[in-house]
């Protein structure tokens, strides 16, 4: 036992010290950097901080902040690529930022930024990072998709406070229950906009949040929200199968469409599986029929350049099916399955690269392989 005790001190000490600090921020004012940039509004409820190239921490605030990023990302790099650990931007990402005074006027300058679009654009794009993120990181992901996956909406990233130490998953854990209500909160706020529609994309962790963020919302009685959304997506879900059916049952009807990413290779996945003493997880779920019947779309990227954790957000392959096809992109990244299954099937087949996705609709009817047909 002494011996257990110590170890665990041990484990504690690293993980702290193991913690990653935010590269690549400056605050808006500074010289800026060469190239285009891509604005992302913020809202976090990590603590605010009075360093300039650290401006929010791992520390917890019971109230939301808000700020505005405009990322710059690297000319040479591969496509899905979020190289950090700098503040070069020939090498790395990064961005100028200024603070969002309150909420009224988040959402003034989210409407500005609405107007500025196709009407047919006109549409807020929600990411939510995943386990073991610090600000600069997450933050820099939600630019890489909306860059790569010419995504034409408004971003906005919800920050959750991650300790972004891989030690510390179980403060990672409370931290994203701790974050539901701001999450919730920014669901709301997107839906105050004069956006038409929102899309929620949630990572891994992430995703846990986004389900009790909308659990939140239904238990309020403001289960009228979800009609504002244009898709809802979690990726690589890490999240109990059973706290899954709870979180189900207490939100009734969930968000349409609705479009759930798995994989059977996902080993971040596997080992969250192994921490739970082998109870199975949502993002490597085996029984598709019981998502099936509560309305959700579920795509098996479990073949797609190896199946890994961020696949969704790193894959080339799948990058470029979502730049070849605007259909393909509709289920994927919006989450947009109001298609038939022939047109799914039409969409992959006729991308330039045909990926071994396995597609499972909420009818029941599978679309999969390669080949793109259609099995009832």
């Amino acid at each position: 036992m002494p011996r257990l005790i110590a170890l665990c001190a041990a484990m504690i000490l690293t993980a702290c010290t193991m913690q990653r600090a935010p590269t690549g921020l400056q605050p808006a004012g500074l010289p800026a950097e060469t190239g285009s940039a891509t604005p992302v509004f913020l809202a976090t409820n990590r603590q605010k901080t009075m360093i300039a190239a650290r401006p929010f921490s791992a520390d917890r605030s019971l109230t939301l902040n808000f700020a505005r990023f405009d990322v710059t990302a690297p000319a040479r790099r591969r496509l899905g690529e979020v190289p950090v650990g700098g503040n070069d931007p020939r090498h790395h990402f990064t961005a100028t930022y200024r603070d969002i005074d309150g909420r009224a006027r988040l959402i003034a300058e989210i409407n500005a930024a609405l107007e500025r679009l196709p009407s047919h654009n006109r549409e807020i794009f929600i990411f939510v990072h995943g386990y073991n993120n610090n600000i600069s990181e997450s933050l820099f992901r939600t630019a890489q998709i909306v860059t790569d996956f010419g995504i034409q909406s408004v971003p906005l990233h919800y920050a959750w406070p991650s300790a972004g130490s891989l030690p510390l998953y179980v403060f990672d854990r409370d931290s994203a229950i701790f974050a539901r209500d701001g999450l919730a909160e920014t669901i709301e706020l997107a839906a105050q906009t004069k956006a038409k529609d929102v899309v929620l994309v949630a990572h891994s962790m992430g995703a846990f949040a986004t389900m009790e963020a909308l659990r939140t919302l239904a238990l309020r009685g403001k289960s009228a929200t979800f009609k504002r959304f244009g898709g809802v997506v979690l990726a690589a879900p890490d999240i109990d199968v059973d706290v899954f059916d709870s979180q189900l049952a207490d939100i009734g009807a969930l968000p349409v469409p609705f479009t759930i990413l798995v994989s059977q290779r996902d080993r971040a996945i596997g080992l969250s599986r192994f921490l739970a003493g082998g109870h199975p997880r949502v993002g490597n779920v085996h029984d598709i029929a019981l998502l099936q019947s509560s309305g959700i779309t579920v795509i098996d990227v479990s073949r797609v350049d190896g199946g890994g954790h961020t696949v969704f957000a790193q894959s080339e392959a799948m990058t470029k099916l979502v730049e070849n096809s605007r259909m393909a992109r509709n289920a994927l990244v919006s989450g947009n399955t109001t298609l038939s299954p022939a047109s799914l099937a039409e969409a992959v087949a006729t991308s330039a690269v045909a990926l071994p996705l396995t597609i499972f609709l909420p009818d029941g009817t599978l679309f999969g392989g390669t080949t793109g047909q259609r099995r009832p």
